[in-house]
């Protein structure tokens, strides 16, 4: 409301000093003219407003919730919102709810009813969960002493794995190719018996590129090793098959796939050893202590419900607008995207603007109301260059120039071809000012 008021007051203090202004110089019977003058500018105010879009390109760093999940958690948050563990009506009220949410959970991903899909607060819990205790569980105790993670792991597996070397685990990185990928040859030439997890990410929150984790899980497991996955980028976005793909631990996050924050889970294969993390209560059969999150839970099935409805779409309508982003992109000069678009998730690009400082880009962008990052959000108060481009060889200056654009199924054709002005107009205002690139010969 005072923000209202206060745009009045400004119209008004503007009309006033054109007046006087006029007042000056020109007789009574002008102000007519004066008025129009008015009018014309809050009508030119009001077009600038209208031509600056705002659109969100920042998926892969969270998600808006999809309405109809939020619908379904709104009266377990206000109506039934007991404890799912009282013994009142309150409490019982949640059953029905919570059952059907973890239905649409294990149909989502296609898991077994033998197998545990164990709710956590995030991805994030989940991969500590997986890593510290397979710590406790398989490595203490063992001659097994070896982690394998690839080169380009999202921060809460590579932290919690350089966590385990402190307590002398052997933690050995995959190599990265230039498709921003490791390959089943890399985790063949790595792994040994003394190898006790491979963890390897579903797809990558930053190129989107899909790694060969069902080969790699099956390698895994030839050495008598654990094989965890990190799915969060994957689950929503293509298909998840948790029976076809024999994995002992995947990890999610329901607010990648239009689900709420501070809510995900572990799927656990059947007969799988992992002491829990988080000791307390008895919730999710004593394997992760705390009183449940049913709004967050319910809401989650349903997003992934909703999610999994939308894969065709994914796959055609919002692989083609990022296409098209990605097209008007490399018709710039001196522009490269990584990774191949058919082993990609449908709603992903990282590019490399040569010349352009990834935060100059950020901020010229945010400045026309576009949402978008230098890669994971989990990192982004790091001004070091992108892991990603490091890791596939990228020169450091190359490395500092990387832009995430990531979209969703709410974006439209009309927000991909404003984004693609800005961004071409935004390049072409920073090389303008860029005290390298100017000088720099082409191909340099």
């Amino acid at each position: 409301m005072r923000d209202k008021k206060f745009k009045k007051i400004t119209k008004c203090y503007e009309f006033f000093r054109i007046l006087c202004y006029h007042f000056a110089k020109i007789k009574r019977d002008k102000i007519n003219l004066i008025k129009d003058e008015f009018l014309s500018f809050e009508n030119f105010s009001k077009s600038q407003k209208r031509a600056k879009m705002k659109v969100y390109l920042d998926n892969n760093a969270t998600t808006m919730i999809d309405p109809q999940a939020f619908e379904l958690m709104k009266p377990f948050l206000c109506e039934s919102y007991g404890n799912p563990n009282s013994l009142h009506q309150w409490g019982s009220a949640t059953h029905k709810a919570l059952g059907e949410a973890l239905d649409k959970l294990y149909a989502g991903l296609h898991a077994s009813e033998n197998d545990d899909i164990v709710i956590t607060s995030c991805a994030t819990e989940s991969i500590n969960w997986v890593l510290k205790s397979v710590y406790f569980d398989y490595i203490k105790d063992s001659e097994r002493n070896e982690i394998i993670i690839s080169g380009v792991e999202h921060p809460a597996v590579r932290a919690a794995a350089h966590f385990l070397e402190s307590l002398g685990v052997k933690v050995i990185d995959l190599p990265i190719n230039s498709e921003g990928l490791s390959s089943v040859d890399d985790l063949k030439r790595a792994i040994s018996n003394k190898t006790a997890l491979v963890s390897i990410m579903w797809a990558n929150n930053e190129t989107g590129m899909i790694f060969p984790v069902a080969q790699m899980a099956d390698i895994a497991h030839e050495f008598g090793a654990l094989f965890h996955t990190d799915a969060t980028q994957a689950v929503g976005k293509i298909k998840v098959d948790l029976q076809g793909v024999n994995v002992d631990f995947a990890s999610f996050s329901a607010h990648k796939f239009h689900g709420p924050k501070g809510v995900g889970g572990l799927f656990i294969k059947k007969g799988v050893t992992l002491s829990p993390l988080l000791h307390g209560g008895e919730q999710m059969s004593g394997r992760r202590s705390g009183t449940l999150n049913v709004a967050g839970i319910v809401a989650m099935g349903e997003a992934l419900r909703l999610a999994n409805l939308m894969l065709d779409y994914e796959d055609s309508h919002i692989k083609r607008l990022r296409d098209k982003l990605e097209d008007a992109i490399l018709t710039l000069e001196d522009t490269s995207v990584v990774g191949s678009r058919q082993n990609r998730v449908p709603n992903t690009i990282l590019a490399s603007i040569r010349g352009v400082e990834g935060e100059a880009m950020l901020w010229d962008l945010n400045q026309n109301g576009i949402a978008a990052s230098t890669g994971s959000a989990c990192a982004s108060e790091d001004l070091e260059s992108n892991p990603v481009m490091q890791a596939i060889g990228a020169h450091n200056d190359l490395a500092h120039t990387a832009l995430r654009l990531s979209l969703s199924r709410f974006n439209t054709e009309a927000e991909i071809d404003y984004a693609a002005q800005q961004i071409k107009n935004a390049t072409t205002r920073l090389r303008g000012i860029s005290s390298t690139y100017a000088y720099a010969p082409t191909g340099h």
